[in-house]
């Protein structure tokens, strides 16, 4: 989670939206700590209730459910408030998610979504499929009244706030295609043929990785040689060309 995610929640999303009304925090395992997490700010507001789901147990999770079984779980129109910060990258079935998300938020009910762009480096957590533009959420979200969309002014990355109108009919996904990961190219879906040629030519990457020590990681870590560097050298090249 990059600073520059709990910003954008933290200004974007009000009081009066929180307060007295139901939240459901989406990929909410704290895998950097409590104080890397969205949560503490917004129950800090006074929710009537807060639920932190993830596919694994941790920190602010209070319950396991995938994101595709959300409508199966709470049901549609459950929950005033929606949010998931840097988890729609790592869910191989996006629309079926994304699907989801849309449907448990109440009418007139908000969404918040923070997730990756084209420029941001490979992270398994435990996967890495999709990559996505401010372009890409202005259509996958035209169904919803969007009330913010930027990118992410740290690394490549985009950030939205939509609310879901009164009258909600959903967009047709089905022949959408977006910047995959594992065919580096857009695409519409992936198989698991494409997914074990990608993880052939990533093992060797990850072994390399695994072998170098953590007192040479750390040191790298402070040189231009680091994928902090390189991600915000990208972000400030995607930034400065979206200006011209």
């Amino acid at each position: 989670m990059l600073e520059s995610c709990l910003r954008f929640v933290r200004d974007t999303v009000r009081a009066e939206e929180i307060r007295g009304r139901s939240v459901l925090e989406v990929g909410a395992r704290a895998v950097q700590g409590a104080e890397m997490s969205v949560r503490p700010g917004l129950e800090s507001f006074g929710p009537s209730r807060y639920i932190g789901v993830d596919v694994e147990h941790g920190p602010c999770v209070d319950e396991i459910c995938d994101a595709g079984n959300l409508r199966r779980r709470f049901g549609d129109q459950s929950f005033d408030l929606v949010v998931t910060t840097e988890m729609l990258e790592h869910v191989r079935d996006w629309r079926g998610v994304i699907h989801n998300l849309k449907h448990v938020v109440s009418p007139r009910g908000t969404l918040v979504v923070t997730t990756r762009s084209r420029g941001f480096p490979h992270h398994a957590w435990p996967d890495d499929y999709w990559r996505y533009e401010p372009s890409d959420m202005k259509a996958i979200f035209s169904d919803f009244e969007i009330e913010a969309l930027e990118p992410d002014p740290e690394a490549p990355g985009v950030f939205l706030k939509a609310r879901r109108p009164a009258d909600f009919r959903e967009r047709d996904l089905s022949r959408y295609t977006l910047f995959s990961m594992v065919k580096q190219r857009r695409a519409q879906d992936i198989s698991r043929r494409d997914e074990r040629l990608f993880a052939l030519a990533y093992t060797p990457v990850r072994l390399v990785r695994s072998l170098v020590p953590q007192p040479v990681k750390d040191a790298i870590k402070r040189t231009p040689l680091s994928r902090e560097h390189r991600i915000q050298k990208r972000a400030k090249r995607t930034l400065e060309g979206r200006e011209e």
